[in-house]
């Protein structure tokens, strides 16, 4: 359809980072757009929690037209579900997936986080071999032989120094072998103005 989606980030927080329960909020403003169609846009406001108010992680917003106007209201939990029009007539439209079981042993991970690190024999052959998923370290911590990861991530690493060395010492600068990088500036509609480097589409570094 050739949408162009841009939004700003949020506040982000987290509770109790040295002791009692960690929890993490989002709160402010986010507004959203599509650069390549203005008919309408979305501004959503994530709650802050009060101490009082036992309720959070809240959210409430409209869709409005390119004049302002409200389409459509939405309220809802960022991390539960979003509803469209009132809260006594509603129909939902987005809810998160059940979490994994035991999911509380395994750092809070989502179904999708846990089968990040996941490689079959179909799919090894269609993969790059810069993939993340080879990195011996990682295998061995998923396998949880954590002596041979730390191992396995001190010998990576000490390449990585003595390649840099290299090159500081020959006063070269590192060249991808896989992905070219290239400058872009974001407009202001996107809610960032500084420059970005954008390394083939997969991340951006500001």
């Amino acid at each position: 359809f050739r949408d162009h989606f841009a939004w700003n980030k949020v506040t982000s927080c987290i509770h109790n980072i040295l002791s009692g329960q960690r929890w993490i909020e989002h709160y402010g403003e986010i507004i959203i757009k599509n650069l390549n169609d203005d008919t309408c846009y979305c501004k959503l406001t994530f709650i802050k929690a009060k101490y009082w108010n036992p309720n959070a992680h809240e959210i409430e917003g409209s869709v409005m037209d390119k004049t302002g106007n409200v389409v459509h209201r939405l309220f809802g939990k960022w991390h539960e579900s979003l509803y469209c029009g009132t809260t006594s007539s509603s129909k939902c439209i987005w809810r998160a997936n059940p979490m994994p079981k035991d999911y509380e042993q395994w750092y809070g991970f989502t179904q999708f986080a846990l089968e990040l690190n996941e490689l079959d024999l179909q799919t090894r052959s269609l993969l790059p071999s810069t993939d993340t998923r080879f990195r011996p370290d990682q295998r061995f911590l998923e396998e949880g032989n954590i002596e041979a990861a730390e191992m396995q991530k001190q010998r990576i690493e000490q390449l990585q120094r003595e390649r840099r060395k290299v090159l500081e010492e020959n006063n070269l600068e590192h060249q991808p072998r896989f992905f070219s990088y290239w400058w872009v500036r974001l407009s202001p509609a996107a809610g960032v103005v500084k420059d970005l480097r954008i390394s083939s589409g997969l991340s951006i570094e500001t």
